[in-house]
């Protein structure tokens, strides 16, 4: 199989020769062989591994993402991710980064609510002000 993983800005890893991927799905981890049917699934983060025919397994943290198989193209489209080669302190890096960018997107979505709902209230007691 021809592997490629996306990122927005770059492409990330572009293998050939891939002889299985295992990545992780919100129903649990799933496996893909070369003969395996197309199919389309949504990623959540965490450990994504590949081996090639000829070589040891390679493991890489991706964060939440898609991936596609279609015929011996698979294409990984993900937010972040990044590789190495000891997976119990890739494991570690990737929830300290990955969890670490979530609460800080969860927390500037916060104040984004609060800035429009505070607009909105001021809009409508300048309509009904403006009414009367």
């Amino acid at each position: 199989m021809q592997l490629k993983v996306l990122q927005p800005y770059a492409v990330f890893a572009d293998q050939a020769g891939v002889a299985r991927i295992v990545a992780q799905s919100q129903d649990g981890s799933f496996g893909l062989l070369p003969h395996r049917l197309d199919c389309v699934v949504a990623l959540v983060p965490g450990i994504l591994v590949y081996q090639c025919d000829t070589g040891p397994e390679v493991y890489l943290a991706v964060d939440e993402g898609v991936l596609v198989k279609c015929g011996q193209q698979v294409l990984v489209s993900v937010r972040r991710a990044f590789g190495g080669t000891d997976l119990a302190s890739l494991r570690a890096a990737m929830a300290r980064e990955f969890l670490a960018l979530d609460a800080q997107q969860a927390s500037l979505r916060s104040s984004l609510v609060r800035i429009e709902s505070g607009f909105m209230r001021r809009l409508a007691d300048l309509h009904r002000g403006g009414a009367a």
